[in-house]
């Protein structure tokens, strides 16, 4: 279990196809704490994975065919930036959501921009690089009757809230601090995005489903 907190940056070493349609992923990942050790769970990008190997620095991960295709892993080139968060410890705070590690669905980056500079509350200027940001993504239909304005959606693995959902496009406000402690800032427009629903509509939506409830088909906008 995760939060969508991301605890640190890492950066690929290698991605090595596997036949049979797995891979192996090296990450060079000094800065999570503590030490991660074989057998313990972190979600890069999102996706839950186990350490298979731990030692100076560096991770290894094996990566099922079923990761692989279902997932945007299969993007990552050596020398790429990734989000990491450790598995959630009993008496961590909860500072995010509840987020599973489990890829859904694949999303595509539409744009990330800053937002025009703002004053702060006490009327002082911000510096250059202060503003905040703006992230636009679209969503493939299967995820949509899960995600809802103003709920929270996993994006690569970080815990965001659904500001804006225009159709299949939905939008995010993302602060300085998210920029700089995430990977969003170097992705390209294009780039597959994983993507992760509230564990809490799942289960909504199949226990109504169980009750004879229709199956959500779409979701809608606000108001």
């Amino acid at each position: 279990m995760f939060t969508g907190i991301i605890a640190a940056l890492g950066q690929v070493t290698r991605y090595e196809p596997r036949p049979g349609g797995g891979a192996r992923l090296t990450i060079a990942a000094a800065g999570l704490q503590p030490a991660p050790r074989p057998g313990d769970s972190i979600a890069v990008n999102g996706c839950c994975l186990t350490v298979e190997r731990a030692g100076a620095g560096r991770l290894l991960f094996s990566l099922a065919p079923e990761t692989v295709e279902r997932t945007a892993l299969k993007r990552l080139q050596p020398g790429e930036r990734v989000s990491l968060e450790p598995a959630l410890r009993a008496g961590d705070p909860l500072g995010g959501h509840w987020v599973q590690g489990h890829i859904e669905a694949v999303g595509t980056l539409l744009s990330f921009k800053r937002l025009a500079p703002s004053s702060r509350l006490d009327g002082t200027a911000q510096r250059a690089g202060e503003g905040d940001y703006w992230l636009s993504i679209r969503l493939p239909a299967e995820i949509l009757p899960f995600v809802v304005w103003k709920g929270s959606l996993a994006v690569e693995g970080i815990s965001l809230t659904v500001a804006r959902l225009e159709g299949r496009r939905a939008g995010f406000a993302i602060i300085p601090y998210t920029c700089k402690h995430t990977h969003l800032a170097t992705l390209e427009p294009g780039a597959p995005l994983n993507l992760e629903a509230d564990i809490l509509a799942r289960y909504l939506a199949r226990w109504l489903e169980a009750r004879g409830a229709p199956k959500p088909r779409r979701a809608k906008r606000p108001g």
